[in-house]
């Protein structure tokens, strides 16, 4: 799980710096959102479903067992023990929600766009309209929920177990979510004012040249557009980076010994309070992977409050919350 030292130190940072074509008639909102806008918001969303099969997995922590070090990918408990899960089939979106998409979610809804202690740089990050929108849960939830009532399709935040048999292309023994399951980078030195290049996933000096390619401040702590990097083996992007993705499940550190084998859906209730005594939710991915020191490793669960508080107060920490929707049908749908 990540440790609150390093979040803090990385705000400390930023503070300072169709699948049968069925045409779906939406009406236009009072706000001056068209129909056209929307329908075809729907079409885009629809052509960038990925239809993952269901079947059964091992899903947790099966480094010992099934990885070629036989060594743990995780230093904590909360992704063990290894347990046996069927799925049954669903379609999952390939891209992280964009800033275009998601403000336009807003403008409909007549919402806001939230702000975080982040300030400046949080709006920064809202610009790019091809980067990962932040959001906290209740606000991701709502946004595929929104998306159902649009499109007539079954939209839902993922389960923790969709999410993990998705990034792992269904189920396969592989430790991040790119194309071959290993980090790799140029082999360029570090120095002073660059480094190493991501190949298939970023790193620290890939943020840092699009922000300065974008005129930000914002350096490596920078998001990336959502498709910067190649896809998983199943198509699916940035899901090892680029920002953590809320899941459906309430977070406990205990789910795994009694997961249900059939479609898990995590706890009913809340079951963990975090040091300041709040809810969690469960995020899964990373913000800012790298390959010189990794993150981002498929098994890894991370306990965070779902209104994306800081602390025990209204300021909102953001800038490392993502999200994708799920179409729970067994059928593909674009």
């Amino acid at each position: 799980m990540v440790d609150v030292r390093v979040i803090f130190g990385l705000l400390v940072t930023l503070v300072l710096a169709g699948c049968e074509q069925t045409e779906v008639s939406i009406p236009p909102s009072g706000n001056g959102t068209s129909s056209r806008e929307l329908e075809e918001l729907v079409r885009t969303v629809k052509t960038n479903l990925v239809f993952v099969e269901g079947g059964e997995f091992l899903m947790g922590d099966y480094g010992v067992e099934h990885g070629p070090e036989g060594l743990p990918y995780d230093a904590d408990k909360d992704s063990k023990p290894l347990h046996r899960v069927e799925l049954t089939s669903y379609s999952i979106e390939k891209f992280k929600v964009t800033n275009r998409v998601f403000q336009l979610y807003l403008k409909y809804n007549e919402l806001q766009l939230r702000q975080d202690v982040a300030g400046i740089q949080y709006k920064t990050f809202s610009v790019a309209p091809n980067n990962p929108a932040h959001m906290d849960w209740y606000e991701a939830e709502k946004y595929c929920k929104w998306l159902a009532d649009i499109s007539d399709l079954p939209f839902a935040l993922p389960t923790e177990a969709q999410w993990e048999y998705a990034a792992r292309s269904r189920g396969q023994f592989l430790m991040v979510a790119t194309y071959d399951g290993t980090y790799k980078a140029t082999r360029v030195p570090a120095t002073e004012h660059d480094g190493p290049r991501g190949i298939n996933i970023s790193t620290t000096w890939d943020r840092e040249a699009f922000a300065k390619e974008m005129g930000w401040k914002t350096a490596g702590l920078s998001s990336l557009p959502v498709d910067k990097f190649p896809p998983n083996p199943l198509g699916l992007y940035s899901m090892s980076d680029n920002g953590l993705e809320w899941v459906n499940d309430w977070y406990d550190p205990d789910y795994y010994q009694y997961s249900p084998l059939k479609d898990p859906q995590g706890p009913d209730k809340v079951m963990f309070k975090d040091k300041l005594g709040r809810d969690t939710k469960v995020v899964r991915g990373q913000a800012l992977a790298n390959p010189a020191w990794g993150g981002g490793v498929n098994v890894h669960r991370t306990a965070a409050e779902p209104h994306g508080l800081l602390f025990d107060n209204d300021l909102a920490y953001l800038s490392s919350k993502t999200a994708r929707c799920v179409v729970n049908s067994p059928k593909p749908e674009n």
